[in-house]
């Protein structure tokens, strides 16, 4: 596991992908240390007098060449809203990686990955880090319109793309869990990974259980330090209250105690 490491990066862009959702890309002046999907940053805000808190954000790609980290922001409130109005050529505090990471697949495993809303990201980072044959890759990414899909156009390469949207305009109408591949292929998966609303990765976990199939999911628990000791972030497991924060936030939904 990487050591954590406290740095100042510069925002090198910092891009809207639709109304609510923006890339945010940073470059460190010294190499990155290696990042497992799923794994987060702490952001801190600033020139801010009202947010003392760091932010969590999960990795949406890392590109070791060039030392840089992507985020995709969504607006949730002050913190996340101030961050996205940050310029680039400013510098923004980082702590980094936090967490644990996806368990990477098997060569010649079939995944299928899992994305809602801003956790598309994480699932994105892992199909491109996966290292498997994109033709054993699928990914299923939802979303309320096509206006809240973010492009995934330089993805294409890494795996077979599947889309849902409460409204229809893009994909097949409804939930990820309603999508054909969903309800007529999940058998054909050796590991499925997902991210996204608590109810989605329940509704996930359920059909993975029935099936009994290889399953993980990154929580997305209110979090403040990211090293375990404001206890915020709990979660009940059958090793007991653990912090998402450290022990996460991906866990085999086996170690969770949903009610599913």
């Amino acid at each position: 596991m990487s050591l954590k490491e406290v740095q100042n990066l510069v925002i090198i862009e910092n891009t809207p992908l639709n109304a609510t959702n923006f890339l945010i890309r940073l470059v460190s002046i010294k190499p990155l240390p290696k990042f497992v999907p799923g794994q987060f940053v702490n952001v801190e805000i600033n020139n801010s007098s009202e947010i003392f808190l760091r932010r969590p954000f999960s990795v949406f790609e890392i590109n070791y060449s060039l030392n840089s980290i992507s985020l995709i922001v969504k607006i949730l409130g002050r913190g996340s809203k101030k961050l996205t109005e940050i310029k680039a050529g400013e510098s923004v505090n980082l702590i980094f990686p936090l967490g644990k990471g996806f368990t990477f697949p098997i060569p010649n495993e079939r995944i299928l990955l899992i994305g809602g809303g801003s956790g598309v990201g994480p699932m994105l980072f892992l199909a491109k880090e996966s290292g498997l044959n994109p033709d054993n890759v699928h990914l299923i990414l939802g979303a309320k319109s096509f206006e809240d899909h973010i492009n995934i156009d330089d993805y294409r390469q890494f795996g077979n793309f599947y889309f849902t949207t409460e409204d229809g305009s893009l994909g097949e109408r409804g939930f990820v869990t309603q999508h054909s591949v969903f309800q007529n292929k999940l058998k054909t998966f050796d590991k499925i990974y997902a991210c996204g609303p608590d109810a989605m990765m329940k509704a996930i976990a359920r059909e993975a259980k029935k099936s009994n199939i290889f399953c993980e999911v990154s929580l997305e628990n209110l979090m403040a330090c990211g090293f375990g000791v404001c206890l915020c972030c709990i979660e009940p497991t059958v090793r007991g209250n653990l912090c998402v924060c450290t022990e996460g936030p991906v866990f085999n939904i086996n170690d969770l105690k949903w009610q599913i």
